[in-house]
Order: structure tokens, then C-alpha cells, then sequence
């Protein structure tokens, strides 16, 4: 059965390029990803946040020229949640995609409270890169 899936976007005035390379570092993300707030590190030659879920480690796709963002993060039970994210031109703009799937077993409102903080997020991220 495929897996449920929310589609939630952010546009930025800003150039794809200059989002695509703020929002993939991950020494950025504490700036605008709340669940990540408490920080990030290098430990090993691997991210490490200290997230609400504990310690997790977030891996990035290597970067490339299609603003391909796709990043999983591997729970404090070994789980590996990937996260599709996409940036894409829109003229001298840009978009920022963000696919949430629905894990097995969440309920309604468990779904709804991560797209909620999923777009929080995408408002801060939209926040930080308008103000630079």
C-alpha cells in the first residue's frame, strides 16, 4: 500500500541557489528547524542533534545541481526517517518543497501536528532568508 503523503511548500524571495546552499548545511538547521534547536554537531564524520526524539543523526544527500535537499534522519531506536525536500527556481525566487509521509501507526492528529511543525519550519527557514 503507498505510503500517505503531504506536500507542503514555502516560497522565498530569494535566488534557489542561495536557499539551496543555506538550507543544506547542516550548521544552519538550528536556525530554523525547532525540533534541531538544541544544536547540531560533527561527531565521527556524522551530524548529531540533539533532538525532543534524543539524540539523532541527520545525513544529507550529497549536494548537487538539482536542489535536491533529501535527508534522513535515523532515530535514537535506529529508525530512518527520510525526508524528501526539494528547492526549485521559480523566476528569480524560489520554492521550497517539503514531503511529509505518514509513518505506519500515526494517527490523525499525530500527522497534522508534524505538518504543522513542518511548516513552522518552512516559515522560519522563509524568515531567516528574507531578512539576511
Amino acid at each position: 500500500m503507498p505510503t500517505e503523503s503531504r506536500h507542503l511548500t514555502v516560497s522565498i524571495q530569494r535566488p534557489a541557489g542561495q536557499v539551496y546552499a543555506y538550507a543544506r548545511d547542516p550548521a544552519h538547521l538550528p536556525a530554523w528547524a525547532a525540533g534541531l534547536a538544541a544544536g547540531i554537531r560533527r561527531e565521527r564524520g556524522e551530524w548529531v542533534a540533539d533532538s525532543p526524539m534524543g539524540r539523532v543523526l541527520v545525513r544529507f544527500v550529497p549536494v548537487n545541481e538539482y536542489g535536491v535537499l533529501d535527508h534522513d534522519v535515523v532515530l535514537p531506536d535506529g529508525t530512518v526517517t527520510t525526508n524528501p525536500v526539494r528547492v526549485l527556481a521559480d523566476g528569480e525566487d524560489s520554492e521550497v518543497v517539503f514531503t511529509l509521509r505518514r509513518r505506519p501507526g500515526t494517527t490523525d492528529e499525530a500527522f497534522a501536528a508534524d505538518a504543522a511543525a513542518i511548516r513552522a519550519d518552512l516559515d522560519t527557514l522563509k524568515r531567516v532568508l528574507e531578512t539576511d
